[in-house]
Order: C-alpha cells, then structure tokens, then sequence
C-alpha cells in the first residue's frame, strides 16, 4: 500500500499554500496551491540544466555564477559539482522559506549544497539581482545566469514573461553577462517565441529534451558571443 503524503511544513504566497511534503525517507514534494512544483525523485532536467550550463566554463578561474531559484537546491548541488573551488555561486530566491526547507529538512538531499562556501544566498527577485549586474557591469557580471524557475519562459501569463523572459528582460541579461557567458534557462515546455526572442537578443541559442519517456522539460542554453 502506498504511503500518504505528509505535510512537513507551509507558507502563504500569493499563489496559494506553498507545502513542503513527504513521504518515506527521501521522497519530497513542494507544491503551490496543490500543484507540484519539485519533486526530489524526478530532478533530471535541473541537474542537466547546471552542466550544461557550467561545461563551457571549466577551463575559467575565480567564475561568477548567478543561479535564480533555489528550489530543492539539485540545479545548485550539479553546478557545483561543475565548477572550481574558486567559483563564486550566488543564489537568488524569492521566499525564505525554500532557503529554510534546503538546510533543515531537505538538506540532505544535496549533501548540504547550500552552504558550501562558495554559495552566497539572497532572499530577493533574480530579475533584480540581473538588473543590477547589468547597470553596474565590471565585476559584478556573472559567467553564467541559470534560471530554475516555475514553468520558466513557457507562455502562461504575459507579465510574468516580460519581466523575466521578455525583450527587456534578455537585454539585461545579455548586459549583465561577461563575454562569453552562458544564459541557461528550464522550462516546463518547449516555446519557440522564446528561442526567437534568445537570438533577436544576440544570443547562440540551443535547446535540450532532458531524459526519455514520461514528462520531458526544456533546458535552452544561449551564449553570450565574443564581440556580438
């Protein structure tokens, strides 16, 4: 017989009850208003998205990294198993409460990825977080932004695609790259005016299909070209 679900712990957001459950020793869900978001047995897609992101860089000393959105922390656990010890990762999470979930009750689900020392964490939008790399450039670009966030550049609402996916928005994160740089994106489906707006922004752009069989999500991985 299959074992119910738990509730560990919840929050409210605008979105609905945001639950931490739990069921055995390792299986996890967080959901928002009763949908899914993560599921600690099915990560694939996010740990491909942080190597392929990182691969391009390996050969880089004192790296920058920005990834957007903590989640269960398995995008940020695969990135720094990508990257030197002299890579600096800061992660950008909008509710505190993720950042509590990933150093008490799931931490151990990625060895305690987010307090490694190389992890910076601030509790703020990404979209900010790019926005002020991109005004003040110099050092305070990144070698790659990774996004991990919830249903990513897939069309459900234009707001949420402007601000974080829209022609502006590539703009900045073009700006707030170093030369070179990689602009990864997950997406919980393929979007095509997506990818057109990725090359109108003067980005290298490819898509990958994580995984065979059962849901597939998207990783598009774009760069930032030398003298584009």
């Amino acid at each position: 017989m299959t074992r119910p679900w738990r509730i560990v712990d919840s929050a409210d957001t605008d979105e609905g009850l945001l639950d931490l459950r739990q069921r055995g020793q390792t299986d996890f869900l967080i959901t928002v208003g009763g949908r899914v978001l993560m599921n600690a047995s099915a990560s694939k897609s996010e740990t491909v998205l942080a190597e392929l992101a990182c691969a391009p860089l390996k050969k880089k000393k004192n790296l920058r990294i920005l990834v957007g959105g903590l989640g269960m922390g398995f995008t940020l656990k695969a990135a720094l198993d990508s990257l030197p010890t002299d890579a600096a990762v800061v992660v950008a999470e909008l509710n505190p409460i993720i950042v509590k979930w990933c150093r008490g009750p799931i931490a151990h689900l990625t060895g305690g990825a987010v307090d490694d020392p190389r992890v910076a964490v601030v509790v703020e939008d990404v979209a900010a977080v790019i926005r002020s790399a991109a005004q003040k450039g110099g050092e305070t670009r990144f070698d790659a932004i990774i996004l991990d966030l919830y249903q990513g550049p897939y069309q459900r609402g234009p707001s949420r695609r402007d601000y974080l996916f829209g022609d502006t928005a590539l703009a900045s994160g073009r700006s707030a790259l170093k030369t070179g740089g990689v602009f990864a994106v997950w997406s919980e489906d393929p979007d095509k005016t997506f990818e057109k707006r990725l090359k109108a922004a003067r980005f290298s752009v490819n898509r990958h299909r994580p995984g065979r069989g059962g849901p597939r999500h998207v990783v598009y991985i774009a760069r930032k070209t030398p003298g584009a």
